[in-house]
């Protein structure tokens, strides 16, 4: 990024110096113990458990989770899907959390209701909290169809009409037949939505703004994308309805209620109008949640197209670090030729740490997924020494990182990312001092405090390795013997001025922490 690009960037962030960051009101893990907070992601795109529910293998792994560090674990949508195979995304019912005997059977694709309640049960006992995922945009697999007047839009600008107002038939009315009214009596027709994808009377697709008595037409208060968008996939949710507001609003409560959740990573922010996500979010915070957390899916590459999420929700959520996630990929890509020392440029954590949850690769970058972005073994390890080791920001490990069980996942890079996550957890303390001196190689140094020792981190993305010559933080580590925590064979001694000469394997990560730390 250019000086001017940086500058630009700086002059936004100082718009937010009055905007209390997220994180620093949330409550990440325990609040009885010192340890560095950490999430994890606990599923994936695709792959289920062969033998058991997927609640129940969640809740058979919390007590290594806790042995890791990790404090907080992000769940996906608990929530009744479009058929017994949806991911909950494809959002059927938020009310049937695996409870009631709708689209094919009782369970989802997850678990039925009383073992995503014994497994939550379970993370907290172990000092975990469950963040849901709440799916607030769309809803698919209705019950019935019905007829109403619409209008077909330009789906790169929709606020473009293509078409002249007419009569179609879309899947718009959901009853909920197999809960009959239990939790919430709503039952959601075309007055609720402002668009939805399929006419049934041509047979055909689109984007199709509903029209007619009491419709305002798409929000203003959405990402200006594509004209306005409002608009993603399904049917979607009319946010300024009096009684969707209420039935979501009641929701949000009670689903935290239900599973005794910590916090909510939000779906889809971008195309949800901004107003009543704030409402809603405010009103999942009354005591006793006042440390409730949340965490937004904003997806743009550009820390500066995120600013002003961050101005508009007034610091009552973080927000993912795509942009960081960027530039993991095109280091990634890029090899040896990609200049380490900009790697936090443009990124949220860079400008923003206080609201950003940093993360290497999630189910939407899988391969084969929308954002498809992968970042692979060549520079996966070194992503996350730099997300899980430096104080900024709050890191976010991927299941299919940590349990290769993903065909583009890498079992030698699960069993570092083990041995990262444990440094976090043990060393990762105290001030950092930054050596971004050289292209192909980096490092810093975590001076510890008084309870937890530090570690000095080398990263390389050069094929011949490198060597960093690093003073300590105090003289007091001289003559003391440091050891590489992947490679215990890997010995340096701090000589009588305080410095060590650390060494990073080619195209890969090394943590050095004092010998006497280890055994």
């Amino acid at each position: 990024m250019g000086l001017f690009e940086r500058l630009k960037t700086k002059i936004a962030s100082l718009q937010l110096a009055f905007v209390t960051p997220a994180l620093s009101q949330m409550q990440l893990g325990p609040e009885d113990t010192s340890e560095n907070p950490l999430m994890i992601q606990f599923f994936v795109w695709g792959p289920t458990h062969p033998e058991k529910s997927w609640w129940d293998h969640f809740a058979d792994e919390c007590p290594r989770l806790a042995e890791l560090g990790f404090t907080q674990a992000w769940l996906p949508p608990p929530n009744k899907a479009m058929n017994e195979h949806g991911h909950g995304y494809d959002a059927y019912d938020l009310w049937d959390l695996g409870e009631f005997d709708q689209k094919a059977g009782v369970a989802t694709r997850w678990g039925t209701k009383d073992q995503l309640t014994r497994a939550c049960s379970i993370a907290r006992q172990h000092g975990i909290g469950p963040v849901i995922t709440a799916v607030l945009n769309q809803k698919l697999g209705a019950d019935r169809p019905e007829r109403f007047m619409a209008v077909r839009c330009d789906p790169r600008n929709r606020l473009r009409e293509i078409e002249k107002e007419r009569e179609i038939s879309g899947w718009t009315i959901f009853d909920f037949p197999g809960r009959q009214g239990k939790y919430s009596t709503m039952t959601w027709t075309q007055e609720h939505f402002t668009g939805t994808d399929w006419d049934d009377i041509t047979k055909t697709s689109g984007v199709y703004r509903i029209t007619g008595k009491g419709h305002k037409g798409w929000s203003r208060h959405v990402s200006k994308e594509l004209g306005n968008y409002d608009y993603l996939f399904g049917i979607d949710i009319d946010h300024s309805h009096p009684l969707v507001r209420e039935d979501l609003f009641s929701w949000g409560p009670w689903v935290l209620d239900q599973t005794h959740a910590t916090g909510f990573r939000l779906d889809a922010t971008k195309h949800i109008d901004r107003l009543f996500l704030l409402e809603f979010i405010k009103r999942c915070r009354k005591t006793p949640r006042e440390k409730l957390f949340c965490v937004a899916e904003c997806w743009n590459g550009d820390a500066r197209q995120i600013l002003p999420y961050i101005k508009a929700f007034q610091g009552q959520t973080a927000f993912f670090d795509v942009p960081l996630h960027h530039n993991f990929r095109n280091a990634n890509k890029a090899g040896s030729s990609y200049d380490l020392r900009y790697i936090f440029d443009s990124s949220l954590v860079g400008v923003r740490p206080g609201d950003a949850v940093t993360f290497v690769d999630m189910h939407d970058t899988q391969p084969g997924q929308s954002m498809e972005s992968w970042v692979d073994k060549h520079f996966k390890a070194q992503a996350y020494a730099l997300i899980l080791l430096r104080p900024d920001g709050y890191p976010c490990v991927y299941y299919g990182d940590l349990y290769p069980i993903l065909d583009c996942s890498d079992q030698d890079t699960a069993v570092i990312l083990r041995q990262l996550v444990l440094a976090r957890k043990q060393f990762a303390y105290g001030p950092v001092v930054d050596y971004f001196e050289h292209k192909n190689c980096i490092g810093f140094v975590r001076c510890g405090t008084k309870q937890y020792p530090g570690c000095a981190v080398v990263i390389s993305n050069d094929a011949s390795g490198c060597f960093i010559s690093i003073p300590w933080c105090s003289q007091a580590a001289v003559g003391s013997t440091y050891c590489s925590l992947l490679d215990r064979s890997k010995e340096i001694t701090i000589d009588s001025n305080g410095h060590g000469v650390f060494y990073a394997p080619h195209n890969s990560v090394a943590v050095w922490v004092d010998i006497k730390h280890l055994f």
